[in-house]
């Protein structure tokens, strides 16, 4: 194997991979969606807003203090004099002028979001007809602002949000059962900020760009029921082991005691308008477009990754037959959001999980028939730069892996099955490590094949 040519494909995949980050950059999205009108008044949903109308603005999410940043540089304090509101994760707080910046529990909910929530819905309470409502939406908002419902501890929703997390459940689920236990999810902060005008800025973190889905739709129509929350739990098994609080409500609101989260056609959403301004196959495009520039032919092998973890390693590593004995360097990539089954007590991400795999299942594949090619590189990273509980991104795997790993005490099986992929990843030095970001559209990986020499 001819190191030199690895460190130049890592190093290049890291490159590809920060364009993908920079693409998702929040800042110049959300610039280019607010607009002033001829009389210096801003444009929310296409409207100018009303001589005497107030502005309020929230952001919510991993990204949103970058967000209401952008958005401070575009409205003049004639139109927002402040104060707003951006509630985020911890690593992302920083100070910021015109918002009250508050730092919230990702991605289990915590005390200081409950009170985040508390606020917003107390700013919103001051609204009225006329008004404007500017809510920036990022992913990880929906864990950011938790807002149990009546009957329903802080204590008993994170024990909730626990138990689907480590049962592998999609977020598209996660995200049903937290809309059916909250008061600001599933349409309930547009409902807070009714009758005011509301224009949604989103910043996507989810496969297929749902509104409804992506922070758990506080300002979209929620299409799911207390029903469909039910067969969730009933369909992981967990309907003895969710907290009778969250049970109880889910019951009575199948039964109809409860009034449902407000649905598309609700008349309320005739005053909301919601708008994508970023997502992870923007994210992909630029990758393509980095990837090409630096002299590899980029195809796009799955724009909607999903499934455990472990199995897309696999299922990725099958590009490396294709790219046997290539005569021009390949880039192979995907976008999308995985889940971990939890089995064992260690510490790792979706990414890291993935990336092993990969490396697993590339071993395998290079001892079968034909081969696979010898100088390859791989990376699955979150473009939010923390992967799970983790400081590290994701991980950034090679030929060499396991046999480093192995050399420092680590089997790459043993630590999987123990979903202890950070410190295998430790033990071979291949960790990604980026920080925090600031923006958060799910998850880039990227598979470059050097050509044959």
């Amino acid at each position: 194997m001819n190191e030199s040519t690895i460190r130049r494909l890592r190093e290049d995949a890291r490159s590809v991979f920060l364009r993908a980050v920079e693409a998702a950059r929040p800042g110049a999205a959300v610039e280019r969606r607010i607009e002033l009108g001829p009389h210096g008044r801003a444009v929310i949903g296409g409207e100018e807003m009303p001589a005497g109308s107030r502005l309020f603005v929230i952001a919510l999410g991993k990204a949103s203090v970058s967000m209401a940043e952008a958005a401070a540089r575009k409205l003049p304090r004639a139109v927002f004099p402040g104060e707003g509101i951006a509630v985020t994760n911890r690593e992302n707080r920083r100070p910021l002028e015109r918002f009250a910046v508050i730092p919230s529990g990702h991605p289990v909910p915590d005390a200081a979001g409950v009170e985040a929530a508390r606020r917003v819905a107390s700013y919103l309470s001051d609204s009225r007809a006329g008004d404007a409502v500017l809510v920036l939406i990022s992913g990880g908002g929906s864990a950011l602002l938790p807002a149990p419902a009546r009957g329903i501890s802080l204590d008993d929703k994170m024990a909730a949000t626990r138990l689907l997390l480590a049962c592998g459940a999609k977020i598209q689920e996660i995200n049903t059962i937290r809309k059916h236990i909250s008061e600001l999810k599933g349409g309930g902060l547009a409902r807070a900020a009714s009758p005011a005008r509301t224009e949604s800025l989103i910043l996507s973190d989810v496969i297929g760009d749902d509104p409804s889905t992506i922070a758990s739709g506080p300002t979209a129509p929620d299409p799911t029921t207390f029903g469909d929350a039910l067969r969730i739990i009933d369909a992981h098994g967990l309907r003895d082991r969710v907290p009778r609080s969250v049970l109880e409500r889910l019951e009575a609101g199948r039964r109809g005691e409860i009034p449902e989260t407000p649905k598309p056609g609700d008349p309320l959403f005739a005053r909301v308008t919601n708008t994508v301004i970023g997502s992870n196959r923007l994210s992909l495009q630029a990758a393509a477009e980095r990837a090409e520039e630096l002299g590899y032919q980029a195809e796009a092998v799955s724009l909607e990754l999903s499934g455990e973890a472990r199995d897309a390693g696999e299922m990725l590593a099958r590009s490396l037959r294709a790219g046997g004995a290539t005569r021009v360097p390949l880039a192979f990539l995907a976008g999308g959001e995985t889940t971990v089954t939890l089995r064992g007590r260690g510490r790792g991400g979706r990414n890291q999980e993935l990336a092993i795999g990969f490396a697993i299942a590339a071993e395998a594949v290079a001892a079968g028939a034909g081969g696979a090619p010898g100088a390859w590189v791989f990376l699955s990273g979150g473009t939010d730069g923390r992967d799970g509980p983790t400081d590290a991104a994701g991980g950034i795997v090679d030929p060499g892996t396991l046999a480093r790993a192995a050399a420092r005490g680590r089997d790459a099986l043993r630590e999987l099955e123990r979903n202890n992929s950070y410190a295998l990843l430790e033990a071979s030095g291949d960790l990604l490590m980026t920080g925090g970001t600031g923006t958060n559209v799910a998850d880039i990986q990227i598979l470059l094949v050097a050509a044959e020499e």
